[in-house]
């Protein structure tokens, strides 16, 4: 699995969402390394790490970083992530395969009409996306539609760095697997918990603007996750990460001590 590591200390696993990869990380990479060995890894199916044969489901996902964190010999590290994710960090707690864990605005955690809500806006969006693909870098320079493009997943779209959302957005436009994660995240069944005893601390973090992951699921994320501590980012959408930097530093330096 292709990853990127910086930094020194105690290491830390970064997983990206939905359409995402290492780069996804890029707005608080520095200042966590300045701190930690941060490992950020691509997932099968995203930025260069190939597909396998069950990538485009949930279950062969954690499968793939299990087998990743087994093989690299990081079986409890502290974990990080990030929608999808964030998703994936919460099973791999509730396995027992990792330390603390910071899942910010994790998906699996809707119900009725928020599966189709799901389902049918990001399905959109990546429609949308490959539509326009060659366009993106262009269109990515420009508030007026950078805030057009991301205004689900941004608090402040106009305000995000050009480089990043075209990295992201073409990103998720080229995801091999997108389509079939889409249908197996919206159709799958909820997310269950709760942490295994081996698990360290839990921060559940959510944006209060979230439009994707709306904030009503944040309770049912906190009741799957009894031990965990709810952080709610009170200015920022779907990604934290974009929208309020360096509270999400401060969150997970705080939360993997």
């Amino acid at each position: 699995m292709h990853h990127v590591q910086r930094g020194t200390g105690r290491k830390l696993l970064l997983v990206h969402g939905l359409g995402g990869s290492w780069q996804s990380w890029t707005t608080i990479l520095d200042e966590l390394s300045a701190h930690r060995t941060v490992i950020a890894i691509d997932l099968p199916g995203h930025g260069v790490t190939p597909a396998e044969a069950d990538s485009g489901t949930f279950v062969g996902l954690v499968g793939s970083v299990e087998r990743y964190i087994a093989a690299s010999g990081l079986t409890g590290i502290d974990v990080v992530g990030s929608s999808m994710g964030a998703r994936i960090v919460l099973e791999l707690a509730r396995r027992g395969e990792v330390g603390n864990v910071v899942a910010l605005d994790p998906g699996g955690f809707w119900r009725g009409w928020e599966r189709t809500f799901f389902k049918v806006t990001i399905g959109l969006s990546g429609r949308l996306l490959r539509a326009i693909r060659p366009l993106l870098p262009t269109l990515s320079q420009y508030a007026a539609t950078r805030t057009a493009l991301l205004a689900q997943l941004s608090a402040r779209p106009w305000a995000l760095d050009p480089h990043v959302v075209a990295t992201e957005l073409t990103g998720l436009s080229t995801t091999p697997t997108f389509r079939a994660l889409v249908d197996d995240l919206a159709g799958g069944p909820e997310q269950t918990g709760p942490a295994a005893r081996s698990t360290g601390r839990i921060v559940i973090g959510w944006g209060r603007q979230d439009r994707l992951c709306l904030p009503r699921q944040a309770e049912r994320a906190k009741a799957a996750f009894p031990s965990a501590n709810l952080h709610w980012f009170k200015s920022s959408g779907h990604f934290p990460a974009w929208d309020m930097p360096d509270e999400t530093v401060a969150v997970i330096l705080a939360g993997t001590q």
